[in-house]
C-alpha cells in the first residue's frame, strides 16, 4: 500500500508540473518570454503562485524549462525526419520546409525562441539547441557528400551557416505575415545553392 501511495503521489506531481509547464508555454506563445510572469502562469495552470515556485524555483528556471521543452520537441521531430527514406536532397528539402513551416504555424512562439533577447542562461540554451539543429543538417550533408550528391565541403561549417541563415531569414516573416509569401521555396533554393547542390537533381 505504501508503494501504491507513493506511486500515486509522484504521478500527481508529474501531472502538476506538466500542467504548469504547458501553461508557461501558452503564456510565451502569446506574449514572448518578456511576458512570462509566475502569477500569470499560476492562474493559467489553476494553481497557487507558491506551487509554481515549488516546481520551478525561479522565473529563469521556468523560462529555461519552457525553452528546453519546446525546442527539444522540435529537434526530435527534425531528427526523425532526417532518418526518413529518400535522397539527401529530398531530405534536406523536407527539413527546410519543416523548420520554416512549423515556425510559421506559431510565429509568436518561434520569434521568442529564435530572436527575442533573453536572460543569459536562456540565451546559452538557445545556442546549445542551435548547434543541435545544425548537427541534424550536418549528418545529411555528410551523407550527401559521400553519395556524390553534394560537392566536397566542411559539413559542420555548412550546417552552421544553413541553420543560422534559416533562423535569420525568419525574423521578418515571423512578425510580418506579408513577408511569408513564397518563403519556403525561396529558402529551399537558397539552401541548395549554399550547399552547392548540383543542377539536374530531381526532388
Amino acid at each position: 500500500m505504501v508503494y501504491r501511495a507513493t506511486e500515486s503521489t509522484e504521478a500527481r506531481k508529474a501531472a502538476r508540473r506538466s500542467a504548469i509547464l504547458f501553461a508557461a508555454r501558452d503564456v510565451v506563445s502569446s506574449s514572448d518570454f518578456s511576458g512570462l510572469r509566475v502569477a500569470r502562469v499560476a492562474r493559467r495552470a489553476g494553481v497557487a503562485t507558491g506551487t509554481v515556485y515549488r516546481y520551478f524555483p525561479s522565473k529563469t528556471e521556468l523560462a529555461l524549462e519552457v525553452f528546453r521543452h519546446v525546442s527539444g520537441h522540435e529537434l526530435a521531430w527534425l531528427e526523425e525526419l532526417a532518418q526518413g527514406s529518400g535522397s539527401v536532397p529530398e531530405l534536406i528539402a523536407g527539413l527546410v520546409e519543416a523548420f520554416v513551416s512549423r515556425a510559421l504555424e506559431a510565429p509568436r512562439l518561434a520569434h521568442a525562441l529564435l530572436a527575442e533577447p533573453l536572460a543569459p542562461e536562456v540565451a546559452a540554451e538557445r545556442l546549445r539547441f542551435r548547434r543541435a539543429f545544425a548537427r541534424v543538417f550536418q549528418g545529411l550533408i555528410e551523407r550527401g557528400i559521400a553519395a556524390g550528391d553534394l560537392p566536397p565541403q566542411d559539413p559542420a561549417l555548412s550546417a552552421t551557416w544553413l541553420i543560422g541563415g534559416l533562423s535569420e531569414a525568419l525574423y521578418g516573416p515571423l512578425v510580418d505575415a506579408a513577408a511569408r509569401e513564397d518563403l519556403i521555396p525561396s529558402l529551399s533554393a537558397l539552401a541548395f545553392r549554399s550547399l552547392g547542390l548540383r543542377h539536374g537533381v530531381t526532388l
